[in-house]
């Protein structure tokens, strides 16, 4: 079995620097990727090809943007992250917040392996 956590650093790695191909280099192909914010879905997909037009949607919102690994949480076949995330939009949001502004937000990213791919992301903030 690879070893789980440098599995999650490199795919955060690659999220850091915009890179979807790193990202899915180590995604299972029935991978389903969930949103949750404030206890409330606001996203999923089902799929590697869902989830790569997602992430590279999502490339357009951001200038800059980094997610910072706060504490390990490791299990038999999922680890849980405490996350804490900086971005700088790249454009104006529904909620109010414009291009330029600091989006700053801490949470938990939780990844479920199966044949020593990510088979689920879940990220709750």
């Amino acid at each position: 079995m690879k070893n789980l956590q440098k599995v999650i650093e490199h795919y955060i790695q690659a999220y850091n620097q915009f890179d979807v191909e790193g990202m899915l280099m180590d995604l299972h192909e029935d991978v389903v990727f969930e949103n949750i914010s404030e206890g409330i879905l606001t996203l999923r997909t089902e799929g590697i090809d869902e989830f790569q037009s997602q992430a590279e949607k999502a490339m357009t919102y951001f200038n800059q943007r980094e997610q910072m690994i706060r504490n390990w949480d490791i299990q038999l076949d999922k680890v849980v992250i405490d996350i804490e995330y900086k971005a700088v939009l790249a454009t104006d949001l529904p909620n109010g917040m414009k291009q330029g502004d600091l989006l700053q937000i801490s949470g938990q990213s939780e990844f479920v392996f199966e044949e020593d791919k990510i088979i689920r992301i879940v990220d709750k903030a």
